[in-house]
């Protein structure tokens, strides 16, 4: 499997699929196998096929990372497909595992907020935090779902500050930002910062929609005075 393993790790994902599917290995490595073509069939978005390979490694009794990574991975796909419940429950799988980490914990809050689980995504993101101060995903999620929720602006402002200045250039931070000051009246930030998002992400019809709000009440705040 060594040719195969090298095409992916150049990311040389359908060519080394096709390795990974010619190979011939012995059956202590059957688990191995299964764990190459999961992670193959990812990374070409055929998600199907990937979990029934991953779905084998968990119940192979491998190592750490491979389980690990294979949780993640399930994690992933659940989510990419919104099928949330399905991701909260591989990712709290792993913290019942002991695999606790500020990556599983942002993963649990993202798909536990699309569940309208408020309280619980907070708790899972003041729980990243705490083991990783500086974790620009979960900086940025609490503060976006605290102003979403209008909850704490001060808090949710510092949190966003700390997101940008890791990654000044990254659209959902900015946007993050600008939905901050949007939700504490100062529109003439929330347009500066909207725009450069947008600049960044121009395709983001959240984003766009997010701008086009603040510049509506921008309009209406200046039509007052």
């Amino acid at each position: 499997m060594e040719k195969a393993v090298q095409l992916l790790k150049q990311r040389r994902y359908e060519a080394a699929l096709q390795e990974f599917l010619n190979a011939e290995v012995p059956e202590e490595q059957h688990f191995e196998l299964s764990y190459y073509l999961g992670l193959c069939y990812t990374h070409l978005g055929k998600f199907d096929e990937a979990l029934i390979f991953l779905e084998q490694v968990l119940g192979s009794g491998m190592s750490f990372p491979h389980i690990y990574q294979s949780r993640m991975i399930l994690g992933y796909i659940y989510t990419v497909t919104n099928r949330f419940r399905l991701a909260e429950f591989e990712f709290t799988r792993l913290l019942d595992d002991g695999y606790e980490s500020a990556k599983v914990y942002a993963a649990l809050a993202y798909v536990t907020h699309h569940q309208r689980k408020t309280p619980t995504s907070i708790s899972y993101l003041e729980k990243a935090l705490r083991i990783d101060p500086r974790n620009t995903t979960a900086l940025n999620s609490l503060a976006f779902i605290l102003a979403d929720s209008n909850m704490k602006l001060d808090v949710a402002l510092s949190y966003s500050k700390k997101a940008v200045a890791q990654n000044p250039d990254n659209p959902a931070y900015l946007d993050t930002l600008g939905w901050v000051y949007f939700r504490m009246g100062k529109m003439d930030e929330a347009v500066k910062l909207l725009t450069k998002a947008v600049e960044r992400a121009p395709d983001s019809a959240e984003i766009e929609a997010h701008l086009q709000q603040a510049k509506r009440a921008q309009m209406r705040r200046g039509g007052r005075r």
